[in-house]
């Protein structure tokens, strides 16, 4: 048994109503929805929806975006190197007796701020897996690697990756939730 639900509203994953056509999660549409997003998009999940089973997902709101700053600089608007959004997600679910496996996607871009200079950036994102309890029972971390060049000042990412967890007797599928955000720990980031 598998479903696919999506914050891409009724693009390219379909509209997430029962009886919608399914397709797979793949870096390459993130990417592009990414490309072609619309500013009312940002955390749009179909958060209150349970897709035959399918536990939620949704962007963490105080960690949808990750500012980098300049060294000793942090909180400083002037001082922002680059800031990252997460701006979409998607995500497909096979249950299995006893275990759920979420192959989710994301996807957004990383700006370029007024002490920014070209180079690579590599942004930490974290999944945390909580049950109806909100006990977390998996995480997952994700190392998102963008280019961003001074001739390009916007650069857009994707990524999908898997997680499985457990799901004890007598709890359903539908009553956990996949947290997404940035990992807003290293240093220099706000």
């Amino acid at each position: 048994m598998s479903s696919l639900t999506s914050g891409l509203g009724g693009g390219m994953f379909g509209s997430g109503s029962s009886g919608s056509e399914i397709s797979s999660v793949s870096e390459d549409k993130l990417l592009d929805a990414a490309k072609a997003g619309d500013s009312n998009a940002t955390g749009s999940t179909n958060v209150g929806e349970v897709e035959a089973g399918c536990p939620r997902l949704r962007i963490a709101p105080h960690d949808n975006y990750i500012t980098y700053y300049e060294q000793g600089h942090v909180g400083d608007a002037l001082s922002v190197t680059q800031r990252g959004e997460i701006t979409k997600t998607a995500r497909e679910c096979q249950i299995e007796p006893g275990r759920v496996i979420v192959k989710y996607g994301f996807s957004g871009r990383v700006l370029l701020g007024p002490k920014g200079q070209a180079g690579s950036l590599s942004l930490p994102v974290i999944v945390v897996v909580h049950d109806s309890k909100q006990q977390q029972v998996a995480t997952d971390s994700v190392k998102v690697d963008v280019n961003v060049g001074t001739d390009k000042p916007i650069s857009y990412f994707s990524a999908v990756h898997t997680v499985s967890f457990p799901v004890p007797e007598g709890s359903r599928p539908g009553e956990f939730e996949l947290i997404i955000g940035f990992d807003s720990r290293p240093s220099g980031t706000g």
